[in-house]
């Protein structure tokens, strides 16, 4: 005897199949180390088993491989703890199951006239309840089971705990009266009576499903319909709960549009949406502003009270500038303490200025962030469309460009960005370039300016000047590639090159009997500030030879004001040394007298806008008297630099100048013509036989 509709040796047969899906679905998934390909791939093979029941196998061999099957197939699921994975793997067992159940069924029909009957229905028994022990035991993985109309059935515990409804609560209930939305309601009836009349199976996917509650709750379900060609269908879906799935998806979201402390969009999410106001602007013909935002101080601030405190700054910033914005206006932080606004919907250019303005006035009123009342103020660049750019990327590099102008510029808190300053951008960038060239190719080079005594007109010493004749012809002044030097870090390698050239020029010199007069070298503040140019120097006199009667330095006034206690320190020992120390354009820095005690410093450099103009303006010159007699009172040598005419020249020699440096005398010559001139100045003395 056989259960009606299904003939026995077809389901035998469709054990076979399905042992052969389990081992399919094992190999797929060790493959693919659990991947998306052995669901679908497992699934279309159930379903092939269970349409192809068309030949006959033993009955006990079938079993037994059947759970060998399903032990391989739990063996791989187990390595990888996925819950689509063990979804899949509960909806093969399911179907497993059933088989097996019905073949049970049918050797009870086959053994009850033997007597066998209540050994069968035992064992029938004790095998139900090994499966549905494993069915409860697998979390996370809700199974339900359904009739024919859609009326609950089955319902595990994993179901309870992610619908809501008890076992007791949702048997009998029809499945769209418990978890379908109802705008999915109708569609969901249909799809069901699609896949018993027609064979449409319903696709595994992600669907959003409803709590008792009323809350939504999104889900990855597999169906899978048994004995659809009989009177008696049974729909079991298999749902795994994607909220944290979901969850982590939108916190990716956000983190990748917004940023996490501020909560404003990022620089990504910023310029899609900028692109959307200038398309818009482009279609209304108005103009956009784009108003890029640097906080003034803010690394010391951070350096100085803590990163906690600097991140609060941050975000009051982020609500003060969210207090400028209009409902349309823009507002993003691109990072550190870089904001950036948009301002749509302008008639012209100058509607953007009362904008900017009253970003700059809301912060006139300190912050309290635990310290106090701390005064912040920002630097704004400014560029517009369409006049700057047409792209949300070139407009807001053009306002980096413009800030970064303004962050320079004394007394400016805004700047606007205009085609002259873009030229210049290219032009510094181009500079910059062919300078790092010009160190690789060696089209650097150092000219000597002479110092001569005041009353007897003996050169004393040499001032190194560094020169840059590109190869391409002509020359590039110093005033043009030095600051672009400073800018772009290129003058710690500048400042070594002429370090060490200057000291292998002055041992060449003193080989040669020439190396009577010292070498006075500049050091830029950056050098001094953030390179240890000191060792550096110690090393190349070292190197060459060289004493400190042979090589000098010379630092501007704001780099002394501005030195730290190490810098400081390594001055008073190359003073001690016996280092000459100039301090180089006197009077033109913040010119404190008290510093000319406290810093070790051996001569002044008196700056050359003070000797051009004391001929003429009685200030000037006595603001040159001044400071000759301060500096010789402190026994300083104090040196007039620009001499020129020789009116100037009687004018320092009237005020007691020590050393002259200026066109009047020499201008700064090359090498070879300084090996000349040392040679005829000492064939004069009688030193040496002139050539």
């Amino acid at each position: 005897m056989h259960q009606e509709g299904v003939p026995y040796v077809e389901r035998l047969y469709f054990c076979r199949t399905l042992l052969w899906a389990c081992f399919e679905q094992s190999c797929v998934a060790s493959d693919d180390e659990l991947g998306d390909t052995p669901l679908p791939f497992g699934f279309r093979i159930i379903s092939k088993a269970l349409k192809r029941l068309d030949t006959r196998r033993h009955a006990k061999t079938v079993i037994f491989s059947g759970l060998a099957g399903l032990i391989t197939l739990l063996s791989v699921a187990l390595n990888a703890p996925d819950a689509v994975q063990i979804g899949s793997t509960l909806l093969l067992c399911a179907v497993l199951y059933v088989c097996l159940r019905r073949l049970n069924l049918d050797q009870v029909a086959a053994m009850s006239g033997a007597g066998n009957l209540e050994k069968v229905q035992r064992h029938y028994s004790e095998s139900e309840q090994r499966f549905q022990a494993l069915l409860e035991s697998l979390p996370k993985v809700a199974v339900q089971g359904y009739d024919r109309d859609r009326r609950v059935i089955y319902w595990n515990s994993a179901s309870t705990e992610l619908y809501g409804y008890t076992a007791d609560e949702a048997y009998g209930q029809l499945l769209e009266d418990l978890i379908i939305p109802a705008e999915m309601r109708f569609g969901v009836i249909g799809a069901h009576r699609a896949w018993m009349q027609e064979g449409i199976e319903i696709p595994a996917g992600e669907i959003e499903l409803k709590r008792k509650g009323g809350e939504s709750v999104s889900v990855f379900s597999h169906h899978v319909m048994l004995g659809e060609h009989t009177d008696a269908p049974l729909m079991f879906c298999v749902d795994v709960d994607l909220s944290d799935q979901k969850q982590a998806r939108r916190d990716l979201d956000f983190i990748t549009r917004f940023d996490s402390l501020t909560m404003l969009p990022n620089r990504s999410t910023f310029a899609a949406q900028l692109d959307e106001c200038l398309e818009q602007a482009g279609r209304l013909g108005e103009v956009v502003a784009v108003v890029f935002a640097d906080i003034r101080g803010f690394g010391e601030i951070n350096d100085a009270e803590g990163y906690e405190r600097g991140d609060r700054l941050l975000v009051e910033v982020a609500h003060r500038l969210r207090g400028c914005q209009r409902s349309s206006d823009l507002l993003s932080r691109f990072g550190g303490d870089e904001f950036v606004m948009a301002f749509p919907h302008l008639e012209s250019d100058h509607n953007a200025l009362p904008l900017v303005k009253k970003v700059l006035a809301a912060f006139d009123e300190p912050f309290d962030i635990g310290l106090g009342e701390l005064h912040v103020g920002l630097k704004l660049g400014i560029s517009l469309y369409p006049n700057n750019g047409r792209s949300a990327q070139e407009l807001i590099q053009h306002a980096d460009v413009a800030k970064n102008r303004a962050k320079v510029a004394t007394g400016q808190a805004h700047w606007f960005f205009d085609k002259r300053l873009h030229d210049e951008l290219v032009h510094e960038y181009r500079t910059v370039e062919r300078l790092q060239r010009a160190l690789r190719e060696g089209e650097l080079r150092l000219h000597y300016q002479p110092q001569v005594a005041a009353n007897s007109g003996r050169v004393e010493n040499l001032e190194a000047l560094i020169r840059w004749f590109p190869s391409e012809g002509g020359s590039v002044p110093p005033s043009e590639f030095i600051p672009l030097a400073e800018r772009s870090n290129l003058i710690y390698r500048i400042g070594d090159w002429v370090i060490h050239e200057a000291c292998r020029q002055q041992a060449e010199w003193r080989k040669e009997g020439l190396g009577d007069c010292r070498i006075d070298i500049n050091l830029s503040g950056k050098q001094v500030i953030q390179h240890d140019v000191f060792a550096y120097l110690e090393t190349c006199m070292e190197q060459f030879g060289l004493t400190t009667r042979e090589i000098g330095i010379e630092l501007t006034e704001n780099v002394l004001i501005n030195a730290d206690q190490r810098v400081l320190s390594t001055l008073r020992r190359l003073y001690h040394r016996g280092m000459k120390i100039s301090i180089d354009d006197f009077g033109t820095g913040y010119s404190s007298l008290s510093y000319l005690k406290q810093f070790p410093i051996t001569a002044l450099k008196i700056d050359r806008s003070f000797v051009r103009d004391a001929p003429e303006e009685p200030s000037d010159r006595a603001i040159m008297a001044a400071m000759v007699f301060i500096g010789h009172q402190l026994g300083l040598e104090v040196i007039a630099e620009g001499v020129e005419t020789e009116e100037q020249l009687e004018l320092v020699r009237e005020f007691g100048c020590d050393m002259v440096q200026g066109y009047y005398y020499f201008k700064p010559m090359s090498a070879g013509d300084i090996g000349r001139l040392q040679r005829s100045l000492q064939a004069v003395r009688g030193q040496l036989p002139q050539d």
